[in-house]
């Protein structure tokens, strides 16, 4: 009999294996249109057996929404940005918003899938909120620096500042018909997502560089 030990590596192998199919059909489906049995059947493992780890199907919709947001939030904490000037430190950054939507097809649709679920009930702790003081602690840097070599306003909000960012970036991803009607551009097509890219950080830094 293999002890809890060596059971590990394979029990983290099928949990790997089913957010990463559960990533897929929650993005595709939404959460209502998820079927369990058709997921347990794409993952590999029994239903009960999903239900043993998650609890319900909403509980491994919100194991999703915490994996993606711990990626999401990870790579831009250890951006490494620190020695660049201010102005391109926070170029890099606006932009790493946006490409982390644009080379990942499914983030939008569950960044999409997941407001309409925290609109209607209590966000649990997860690493997004974790991660976010950390965040803001890197812009704030950014944000100090540049003020202090004349680049940027003085004392300007970091919070309020990361919010304006997220929206304005990645607001191409998920709100696709109304950026496509307003901006006349396909947001699905290169054309509309580099001009986006461009505008979307010049936009940003132009609101808050010293006149």
């Amino acid at each position: 009999m293999k002890t809890p030990a060596q059971n590990e590596p394979g029990k983290r192998n099928t949990i790997r294996r089913l957010i990463e199919a559960a990533r897929l059909e929650f993005a595709e489906k939404g959460l209502a249109g998820v079927r369990m049995e058709e997921l347990a059947r794409e993952a590999g493992i029994t239903k009960q057996l999903i239900y043993h780890y998650y609890g319900s199907k909403e509980g491994l919709f919100v194991a999703v929404l915490d994996e993606c947001s711990e990626r999401v939030m990870s790579e831009l904490v250890e951006l490494d940005i620190d020695s660049l000037p201010p102005t391109q430190a926070m170029r890099r950054m606006l932009n790493h918003f946006f490409d982390q939507y644009r080379h990942d097809p499914l983030l939008g649709a569950l960044a999409l899938e997941g407001i309409h679920y925290h609109d209607t009930h209590q966000t649990p702790r997860n690493r997004f909120l974790e991660l976010t003081p950390t965040l803001i602690d890197k812009l704030d840097c950014i944000l100090r620096r540049g003020a202090e070599a004349g680049d940027f306003k003085a004392g300007i909000n970091p919070r309020l500042f990361l919010a304006t960012a997220a929206l304005v970036t990645t607001g191409w991803f998920t709100n696709r018909y109304s950026m496509s009607a307003l901006a006349g551009l396909d947001t699905a097509s290169e054309e509309g997502m580099t001009t986006w890219r461009q505008h979307s950080a010049d936009f940003i830094l132009a609101s808050i560089a010293q006149r």
